[in-house]
């Protein structure tokens, strides 16, 4: 049974209810009291007696709000639903049609998604070409830089890149080919060549009217890389290279020509024409003009060509040269024959000949071939023959010397000494042959000269010579020898000649010493002897021994006595040595056998001694030294 609660215990527990409760974590109670403050105002019994209805009255109130708001919410939902109840037949009905239309369309749909297909395919397509067309064919812009906008419009290093794009496309369209499309590869390529024929066509002529300038021609890269461009086709190359060269060969003419007669800016230096009085600066100025102005055109022309392939391009350089530098030719003879046969110095002619030599050689290393070469040979062989005839006039002139209807040299005189004409032509030869010792390589020049003045000059000689006696014909040639060979011994390249002179001189020598022996043979009473001794007989006569000692001592004293006189006209002092020793050997010699056959027991002389009292190198050291 459950317990009976009564009033107090009622209330009791609410009392407890409340004293137990706490209030201020009671969210609830403290917004009911927060809301009761709106409106209970005063602590009255009154009210809170009508506590109660206030409390229902308000919660009335509000609920009635809340009804008006929520109606109004109702009715703006039923507004709502009806709009969309409205919208799904709305989409009902436009179900109803698309299902209608899809039925209907359904094969233009269809059409529509092929043609979407077929565009994607051909815009895929498109690029492709597009990339195709921009791989192996030239936009426009490009094609007005390969051919001009204008018909004379220049090179510009945009042209060079086009037509390096050009060669490029061809060189691909080998690759095309391989891949299997031969006849589109084959038409770009001929439509390829096309464009670079007409592109180098124009460089052709460009560069063509390029090179007529001259005179403000500078080797700038545009010029230098289309010569390299235009060596791919050589016709084209060699009229420009022939183009070039002729233009400059009209400068380099010119130039010349001004040098010669104007000279240079405002007259300095003077005009190469007003040293025409000087032959040797004269000509040595128009060569060395020349050789002036030849290496530029030459560097020129290596620059223009710097970039082309050096193995093929080294005759066009030469041709070039060679054309350039041959309108020079003709001026240049003219004035160095005109010079040539106008002097009439040996030396000069011989300085001259020098100087076209030298400048032989120069030229021929910057310009080989061609008419300037042959030109300076012709110039080299003229200037040889003219100072070789003038030099071969010059010793016939001495060699006559005054009187003209003379032939040959003066007749020797008593003292037998070489005649003037000797010593003045031995004079030009030391004049010529001072010039010819300072030039390189005159070894063949100088033998020449020698040729040309010795070998008249000894025929004239051995002619003076010839109508003389045996020993003043000996020693007339001796000495003209000894003083030839004192004047060319002091030279190089001379050992023949001066073999020969010795030669001649040895000859001469053994014609004096037979003459001088013969006369001591003589002067000592020996010819009886020496006849004794190539004989048989064994005794010789007492009486030629007798006169032969007396007369050996006399001569051991005083060697000089019996000297032919001749002997001592020699000029040469080693010359007078020879003959006297050669001569005094004949009679030592024969002293020897006389000696030997007095000495000998089985020819019966007694004491021998007595007869000949020195030996026979007593003899020889009394004789020789």
């Amino acid at each position: 049974m459950e317990p009976t609660h009564t009033k107090e215990d009622y209330i009791q527990q609410r009392l407890n209810k409340v004293m137990e409760s706490r209030i201020e974590t009671d969210r609830e109670t403290l917004d009911a009291l927060s809301d009761l403050s709106t409106f209970f105002k005063e602590n009255t019994l009154q009210s809170r007696r009508n506590l109660r209805s206030q409390i229902e009255k308000r919660s009335l109130e509000i609920n009635l709000n809340f009804l008006s708001a929520f109606k109004e919410v109702k009715e703006v939902l039923d507004g709502i639903c009806d709009d969309i109840n409205s919208m799904s037949n709305s989409v009902e009905n436009m179900k109803s049609q698309l299902h209608n239309t899809e039925v209907q369309t359904k094969d233009l749909i269809q059409q529509a998604n092929t043609l979407q297909e077929e565009n994607l395919k051909l815009q895929i397509q498109q690029k492709i070409a597009s990339g195709f067309l921009s791989r192996f064919q030239l936009s426009v812009t490009e094609h007005q830089m390969l051919y001009g906008t204008k018909r004379d419009a220049p090179i510009t290093a945009e042209f060079f890149q086009v037509l390096d794009r050009v060669q490029r496309i061809h060189t691909d369209c080998r690759t095309l080919m391989q891949s299997g499309y031969q006849t589109v590869a084959l038409d770009i390529m001929e439509e390829m060549t096309l464009h670079q024929e007409a592109a180098l066509e124009r460089l052709y002529r460009w560069t063509q009217s390029h090179c007529r300038n001259v005179e403000s021609n500078e080797m700038g890269v545009l010029i230098v890389e289309a010569m390299a461009r235009l060596q791919e086709r050589p016709v084209l190359f060699k009229y420009v290279i022939d183009e070039y060269s002729t233009a400059r060969r009209s400068v380099v003419v010119r130039s010349f020509i001004d040098a010669l007669t104007i000279g240079g800016p405002g007259g300095n230096p003077k005009p190469i024409e007003m040293l025409a009085h000087d032959p040797k600066r004269y000509i040595g100025d128009m060569f060395a003009y020349i050789h002036q102005i030849l290496p530029p055109e030459k560097e020129n022309l290596q620059m223009l060509v710097r970039n082309c392939d050096k193995e093929d391009i080294y005759e066009q350089i030469q041709m070039a040269m060679i054309n350039l530098s041959d309108g020079v030719c003709h001026p240049l003879r003219v004035r160095v024959e005109t010079i040539l046969n106008a002097e009439k110095d040996t030396i000069i002619l011989y300085s001259i000949f020098n100087l076209i030599k030298f400048y032989q050689n120069m030229i021929n290393g910057i310009v080989k071939g061609g008419q300037l070469e042959n030109c300076m040979a012709d110039m080299q062989l003229f200037s040889e023959t003219t100072y070789l005839n003038s030099l071969t006039f010059q010793v016939k002139q001495l060699l006559q010397g005054p009187n003209e209807n003379r032939i040959g040299l003066e007749p020797p005189q008593t003292d037998l000494v070489p005649s003037p004409s000797v010593g003045r032509l031995l004079n030009l030869l030391k004049e010529i042959l001072s010039v010819a010792s300072m030039v390189a390589g005159s070894q063949t020049d100088i033998v020449k000269i020698v040729g040309c003045v010795i070998d008249p000059l000894l025929q004239s000689v051995q002619e003076s010579a010839s109508h003389l006696p045996t020993t003043d014909m000996a020693v007339y040639l001796l000495n003209s020898l000894y003083q030839i060979e004192s004047v060319i011994s002091i030279y190089e390249y001379m050992e023949e000649r001066l073999e020969r002179l010795r030669a001649q001189s040895d000859a001469q020598i053994d014609t004096l010493t037979s003459e001088q022996a013969s006369s001591l043979v003589a002067n000592l009473n020996l010819g009886p002897i020496y006849t004794v001794l190539q004989g048989n007989a064994a005794q010789i006569d007492h009486r030629h021994l007798q006169t032969f000692v007396a007369k050996l001592e006399q001569f051991l004293q005083t060697p000089e006595i019996l000297l032919v006189p001749q002997v001592n006209l020699l000029i040469s002092s080693g010359h007078r040595g020879t003959v006297q020793k050669r001569s005094f050997n004949v009679i030592i010699a024969i002293y020897r056998q006389i000696y030997e056959r007095i000495n000998d027991p089985q020819n019966g002389y007694a004491n021998p001694e007595t007869i000949l009292s020195k030996t026979p190198e007593q003899v020889a050291e009394l004789l020789c030294g």
